[in-house]
């Protein structure tokens, strides 16, 4: 895998993924950002999510589940020193549909937070991670 981070003026960059997607990163206007973009951090935390949504998804596919929206809401401390590390995130799932069986959602969450979530099984390296959901029957 490669990325590209380029400079673009003070502490704002744009990203550039090998796949050709962008983001602009800034920093914080206290350390002379212009708040135009997402914290590397932020970033980071995003991806998590993204990761973990990404296996949840696909591993309720495979069992033929009825999902009709699947939310993340995803908290994180940070240390108070640098460097200011993840040291505790906690994951919170929302998952819509019809006839959801809760062993099935849990068993998903599960084995993407054990077995395939690169992200979080790293981040779990400095942070410890929990997780929780609820299921929402469709109307």
């Amino acid at each position: 895998m490669k990325a590209r981070i380029k400079w673009v003026q003070d502490v704002m960059f744009v990203g550039e993924s090998e796949t050709g997607h962008a983001v602009v990163l800034d920093g914080a206007p206290e350390i002379g950002g212009r708040n135009l973009g997402m914290r590397p951090m932020e970033m980071l935390l995003l991806g998590m999510g993204g990761c973990t949504a990404i296996d949840v998804m696909l591993i309720l596919k495979k069992s033929r589940e009825q999902v009709k929206d699947c939310e993340i809401e995803l908290q994180a401390q940070r240390a108070d020193t640098d460097p200011k590390v993840f040291t505790a995130i906690h994951v919170h799932f929302i998952v819509t549909g019809k006839g959801l069986k809760e062993a099935t959602v849990k068993r998903a969450i599960d084995l993407s937070a054990e077995k395939y979530c690169s992200a979080s099984i790293m981040l779990g390296k400095t942070a410890s991670i929990t997780h929780d959901y609820e299921i929402r029957e469709e109307a």
